[in-house]
């Protein structure tokens, strides 16, 4: 698991980076959504209602068009490493199930609530889902990710796998081992200081705004000591895995810019220079996930299974980054377009516009 000392890239490397970034929006844009059904869950006192409504003004024109990421690494996945979209859809169908299905819940929820009767009962129903799917889908994902991180789903033949029983196959590597439970807290908490850290922003001066400030510097105090218990996790069951994410001089720098992310955000946070302080959490939330793309490569499924050797024939990813290329020319200048209109004129991070 730890990464080589010199990176050549190749087609399917590419590809690779192409889903990393991808993954990356999703987390920035996506992964803040969920959080704001985090946050629409803990919301008390005075101010409940305005924080549930401002949470809904936030993701209501977006949070649709914020999956696009998602499809999009599916896709790439799909296409360009077919044996390993085939193996991990297959090992990992449990959970991947809980998590679509907690997607497909929290949407409608989200749609039921904004306009079926305004009666208390009719909301707090469709609140609660709404809620309970943005708290549990996050965790799935951060623990399918963890699972494949660790190595506990190798490449099988056949017949091996017709030996194992269903639990040890489609369960174990998941639910038995706390890794991937650690990673799915370190995701939920990850996306609950994004969220918090955006709506800063986008509340009002005043009493609504200091909540959401409060909630960012708790929640990354809180996502600061899971990640901390996340390596502790990983160096007892995983040595391997965290020699990865420890040795090296690409390590350390990765960890040196994040916690001058999570510094500088704390920093603006205190101080009130909110912007500065979602731009940091944006930041923070990126060099999180490339630090572990890093430690992860060249493996597509570790420990043996590369990118190079899963990718798909050649022509089909000429193909395919031809399709990209088109597709992010249409795709690119229709977020930007979206967010001007419906984000009363600030970027996807807050910074004002003419």
């Amino acid at each position: 698991m730890t990464p080589p000392t010199a990176l050549t890239w190749t087609l399917p490397h590419i590809v690779a980076g192409v889903m990393v970034l991808s993954l990356n929006m999703y987390v920035l844009l996506g992964g803040a959504d969920f959080g704001g059904g985090v946050w629409d869950f803990f919301a008390r006192g005075d101010k409940r209602d305005e924080q549930r409504a401002l949470i809904a003004e936030a993701i209501g024109p977006i949070w649709e068009a914020n999956h696009v990421w998602l499809i999009l690494v599916v896709v790439l996945l799909f296409s360009c490493f077919p044996k390993a979209f085939a193996h991990l859809a297959t090992e990992l169908h449990v959970p991947l199930t809980i998590m679509l299905v907690g997607v497909v819940l929290r949407g409608s929820a989200f749609t039921f609530r904004t306009y079926d009767s305004k009666q208390d009962a009719v909301q707090r129903r469709w609140g609660r889902i709404f809620s309970v799917a943005s708290l549990l889908t996050p965790i799935v994902l951060g623990v399918c990710l963890g699972a494949v991180s660790s190595g506990a789903l190798p490449l099988r033949s056949a017949r091996e796998a017709a030996t194992l029983s269903f639990a040890a196959r489609f369960v174990d590597p998941w639910f038995a081992s706390p890794f991937p439970w650690a990673v799915g807290l370190l995701t939920l908490l990850l996306f609950a200081f994004l969220a918090a850290s955006y709506l800063t922003v986008e509340a009002p001066e005043g009493a609504l705004r200091n909540v959401f400030r409060r909630r960012a510097l708790q929640s990354q105090g809180a996502l600061l000591f899971t990640a901390l218990a996340t390596l502790a996790v990983a160096r007892a069951e995983n040595p391997l895995l965290f020699d990865g994410l420890t040795n090296g001089r690409t390590a350390l720098i990765m960890h040196v810019i994040t916690a001058c992310a999570a510094a500088t955000s704390i920093w603006a946070l205190s101080t009130r220079r909110f912007q500065i302080a979602r731009l940091a959490a944006a930041a923070q939330a990126s060099f999180i996930l490339w630090g572990w793309a890093w430690t992860q490569f060249p493996w597509l499924i570790p420990p043996d299974r590369t990118i190079t050797e899963l990718a798909a024939p050649r022509i089909t990813l000429q193909l395919i980054l031809g399709a990209l290329g088109v597709g992010t020319v249409i795709l690119l200048p229709s977020f930007v377009y979206l967010f001007r209109v419906f984000k009363r004129g600030e970027t996807v991070f807050g910074a004002d516009q003419p």
